[in-house]
């Protein structure tokens, strides 16, 4: 049978997460899992569906009898653990200098093409 509190309690935790860490907004778990995308990796996202769908279950007293707590409990643990590991510092700076540098790569390649095409006009 399934905790409905802890399975709200970590529901709510793996969303304040996926806020805190990854800067997803929304309201619950499934819209803020809605808006990451591709920021999550395909097994991420599956373990996290399994959580979205134990809340599913224990609204229905029968199913709930029949859900097996031990699948949700390892799929928060896994999806935590993958979120702890993030650092949010990282990313921004990681993303900051990937746009610099495709930023330098345009401007390196338009260099040389102004060269080239003054070059063959015959203005060098």
């Amino acid at each position: 049978m399934i905790d409905t509190d802890a399975l709200t309690e970590q529901s709510n935790e793996i969303a304040q997460l996926l806020e805190e860490r990854l800067g997803v907004r929304g309201t619950g778990l499934e819209a803020k899992l809605n808006k990451a995308g591709r920021l999550l990796p395909k097994w991420v996202r599956r373990e996290a569906e399994k959580l979205i769908e134990a809340e599913n279950i224990a609204s229905h007293p029968k199913l709930m009898m029949k859900a097996d707590p031990a699948r949700y409990s390892r799929a928060h643990k896994r999806v935590r653990k993958w979120l702890k590991s993030i650092d949010p510092k990282k990313r921004r700076v990681d993303r900051a200098l990937g746009w610099i540098g495709s930023i330098s790569l345009s401007l390196i390649v338009f260099a040389g093409l102004l060269i080239a095409v003054l070059v063959m006009v015959g203005f060098i």
